[in-house]
């Protein structure tokens, strides 16, 4: 039923590109540049996917150095998109298929995108990083931007003026930056691809340290022992490790190392916290539920690990510079695992042995999921095997 809606869907987008293409002004994609181009990525992802577009921004940046750029992004995502400092504004909407919200009218994708369309009109240039957002294609293209750089996806290539292959294998940070590599050769345009750090990034306010700096001394910890923080949330259900298990690391790491167990979420993961805090010999500290992202990130920052299933905020303790253990099932870690150049060696990825990993999918039902069963293969001995070389890493300060 999927592969026949999703060829229903490709027809109907191909047949309104063909039938609208008189109407929609494209005669100015080969016109020159303005002086100060007005530039539109539209991202409309969560947290992970904000942090690997990061290097992107940059690069977008540094080869349009007078452009006046704006992140098209979900609500969820200001809080990571106003710290970047390559963009000049931030806009947002509430994208079709990303809001974690029940599905609603199926007209109702269609009207947002006209209304969108109408304010979006005043761009230059449309890039849409995300390799599969027809929706986002489409709507650069109603909006009349005139350049329109994405994926040569057959539902997002009618609406595109610089369709660029996406090459299976390369992680969605390489993804990114050879989109922004291939448009600017397309357009004729030099790109400094060689002096760009490629590094994910997220700025901490004194603030947001001053929060961390607070909160660890209100409990107590001044240093000596290891800081270690589980993050036992994900965007997902099926992307879960059992709470039992996350204890049992926990409980092993205080036994053999003293670490002092920290474990953060948001408000709506607070029961999973509280879930592994039960399971827990040792008295963990819950940080669920009482931090912003920045100050979430302030403490991860403090961290000597941080160990959680494949999530947001695990791509956000890389970014500031935490060792990470990251859990794998069905997301393949080859496109979406952890990105820390040069510091690889800080990082592990654990994935399911479950031979149909990755499958790519998340959005199984609660009725399908004990059918998926591919995070419950990863054991406990792995994680812990992991969590005590990265410990025994950072003790010896590499």
């Amino acid at each position: 039923m999927s592969g026949l809606r999703e060829s229903l869907r490709r027809a109907l987008l191909y047949a309104w590109a063909t039938t609208s293409r008189p109407f929609v002004s494209v005669s100015r994609s080969s016109a020159p540049w303005p002086e100060r181009p007005r530039i539109l990525v539209i991202r409309p992802d969560h947290l992970g996917d904000l942090l690997f577009s990061t290097p992107a921004f940059r690069l977008l940046r540094a080869a349009f150095p007078t452009a006046h750029i704006t992140a098209l992004i979900g609500p969820w995502g200001q809080d990571v998109a106003r710290r970047n400092p390559a963009l000049d504004e931030v806009l947002t909407c509430e994208f079709p298929g990303f809001t974690r919200q029940p599905k609603g009218s199926p007209l109702a994708p269609y009207r947002l995108l006209w209304r969108e369309a109408r304010r979006l009109r005043s761009f230059d240039l449309a890039v849409i990083p995300r390799f599969d957002h027809w929706w986002g294609a489409l709507l650069a293209y109603t909006a009349r931007i005139p350049r329109r750089w994405g994926y040569d996806i057959p539902e997002c290539r009618p609406f595109l003026t610089r369709p660029v292959p996406y090459v299976a294998g390369y992680h969605e940070v390489e993804q990114n930056l050879r989109l922004i590599e291939a448009g600017c050769q397309a357009e004729g345009m030099p790109c400094p691809t060689a002096g760009i750090d490629t590094a994910l990034s997220f700025s901490i306010s004194e603030e947001e340290r001053a929060f961390a700096d607070d909160y660890l001394a209100r409990h107590g910890l001044a240093g000596g022992s290891p800081l270690v923080a589980i993050h036992p949330g994900a965007g997902a259900a099926v992307k879960l490790w059992p709470a039992e298990r996350y204890a049992q690391v926990a409980d092993a790491l205080a036994e053999r190392w003293d670490a002092v167990i920290i474990l953060t979420g948001s408000r709506g993961e607070l029961g999973l916290a509280w879930a592994v805090a039960a399971a827990m010999r040792a008295d963990p500290l819950v940080a669920a539920g009482e931090t912003t992202l920045g100050q979430l990130a302030a403490l991860l920052m403090r961290c000597d690990l941080v160990i959680g299933s494949d999530s947001g905020p695990l791509h956000l303790a890389a970014a500031v510079g935490a060792p990470t253990i990251h859990l794998y099932g069905p997301a393949n870690p080859a496109l979406f695992g952890p990105w820390a150049p040069g510091k690889e060696a800080a990082h592990r990825a654990i994935v399911s042995p479950m031979a149909c990993v990755p499958c790519n999918r998340l959005d199984y039902t609660a009725a399908d999921l004990a059918k998926h069963p591919c995070m419950k293969e990863i054991t406990v001995a792995e994680v812990l095997k992991a969590a005590e070389e990265l410990l025994q890493l950072r003790a010896r300060g590499l």
